[in-house]
């Protein structure tokens, strides 16, 4: 038991030095071998080098952050498996659910208890032990899958006793076997063997109706036509299969998980209900992603999206423009008229920019207090200056008043304009700071106007 504990390797990654020695000397009081690092893209090289068992990681550190290190690690098959336990000073659910959303094992909260340190340790080490066994358990069986075909055979006469076991799982579960044409040899359909309650219900269908007949394929085309090859596809290649796929069940959109796997001539399907799940992942990625006073996309969205759109432009060698605009003597209109006409007055203007833009790729984002940045893709610079002149007209016509404007008696903006063919020696701060040097000099000129950045 001992030599298994020395043999634990544990990569620590903070970018505080006190930390690091604290949790080193906790860990190598415990026989742990440990190594340490300061910043993501070192851990993230030590990981590829020698990959550790565990990896205790702080969120807030420069450069790549918690979040994105821990990202990148489930993204590459070599490192996924590392069970990684975040570390951090940060307390809020929303810290923590993202935590577990880019694919975190587990979540310590700082200041810590050395016991509950060494204690989620030793679970999450205990629990990948037990995973390594698992998969060579499958490698195992892998192997003797031809010397259990009398057994998968016997398996089906015993469908009676298998059903009385799935009939009370909360799962969709049911047993289908290949129905071959008899000249090619291909599957026409599936026979349903065994069947259970939710699964029949699944289908909106009655168990009587569905247990020991030939309606597989027509009932599986209703949910997702493509549905059909894909278990096809299980019975002849003996690899399993998993997927989400929704269904508009009963007049409401309802979302399921489908695992399959190959039985014999056949295959055995289970299927579970994750509706709730996925309209709670849509609710988190809207509050991540939109703006809560104005209803448009946030900052987060905004660079996101820039730098995506960044990347396509560069591809395809086409224009991108960028629109920083800022309303003008705002802090006045707050002092005058009182934030909650300040706030009706964001919304509005929120509003008024989205209307003109047209294209699905458009958008406008919150990038600051009183500051919008619009994003158009595949736009020369005369384009975005169209744009940008139908943006001052909307917000004109909704003639709201500005007793305190040094520029105009109604609500106005100054526009900066950018406009750059993506280059890979350039970045897309490039086309931010040479929209903000714009708007800028649209202030100095007098507020209420756009300007085109030049090199002049």
């Amino acid at each position: 038991m001992e030599s298994e504990i020395i043999t634990n390797n544990i990569l620590i990654v903070d970018d505080q030095i006190p930390n690091l020695r604290v949790l080193t000397s906790m860990l190598k009081e415990k026989n742990y071998q440990v190594r340490k690092a300061t910043d993501g893209e070192t851990a993230i090289e030590a990981v590829e080098i020698e990959p550790p068992d565990l990896i205790i990681l702080d969120i807030k550190m420069p450069g790549m952050d918690g979040y994105e290190v821990c990202k990148s690690l489930k993204s590459n098959d070599a490192t996924k498996h590392i069970p990684i336990i975040f570390i951090s000073a940060l307390s809020e659910v929303f810290d923590k659910v993202k935590a577990f959303e880019v694919g975190g094992n587990d979540y310590i909260t700082k200041p810590f208890q050395e016991e509950e340190v060494l204690a989620r340790i030793k679970s999450q080490l205990t629990i990948k032990q037990q995973q390594n066994l698992l998969e060579k358990e499958k490698e195992k069986l892998k192997q003797e899958i031809g010397k259990r075909k009398e057994i998968e055979a016997s398996l089906y006469q015993s469908r009676a006793l298998i059903s009385s076991i799935v009939n009370n799982s909360l799962d969709g579960i049911a047993a289908l076997e290949a129905v071959r044409n008899h000249r090619t040899g291909n599957i026409d359909d599936f026979r349903c063997l065994i069947v259970n309650p939710i699964m029949a219900q699944i289908f909106n269908q009655q168990l009587e109706d569905v247990s020991g007949k030939l309606v597989f394929k027509r009932l599986i085309n209703k949910v997702e036509p493509n549905l059909f090859g894909d278990f096809v596809g299980v019975v002849e290649t003996g690899i399993s299969w998993e997927k989400d796929f929704s269904y508009d069940y009963k007049g409401e959109k309802r979302w399921y998980s489908c695992i399959a796997v190959k039985l014999a001539d056949g295959f055995s399907v289970t299927v579970r209900d994750i509706t709730e799940r996925k309209k709670q992942e849509l609710e988190l990625n809207n509050f991540a992603s939109i703006d809560g006073l104005t209803g448009i996309s946030n900052r987060r969205i905004f660079d996101r999206t820039l730098a995506k759109e960044w990347q396509t432009c560069q591809r395809e060698k086409q224009p991108l423009a960028l629109i920083i605009m800022d309303l003008d003597c705002f802090k006045k209109y707050n002092d005058y008229y009182g934030h909650q006409k300040g706030d009706n007055c964001l919304i509005r203007v929120a509003q008024a920019t989205s209307k003109v833009l047209k294209r699905p790729r458009d958008i406008v984002a919150r990038y600051g207090g009183e500051e919008f940045a619009i994003i158009l893709p595949n736009t020369d610079r005369e384009g975005a200056i169209a744009t940008a002149d139908m943006i001052q007209q909307e917000i004109k016509e909704l003639g709201i008043p500005h007793d305190r404007s040094e520029v105009s008696p109604l609500v106005s903006v100054s526009l900066g304009i950018s406009c750059v063919i993506p280059t890979s020696e350039s970045s897309p701060k490039t086309l931010v700071d040479m929209a903000d040097r714009a708007m800028y000099t649209a202030k100095q000129q007098g507020r209420n106007q756009a300007i085109a950045y030049t090199s002049d």
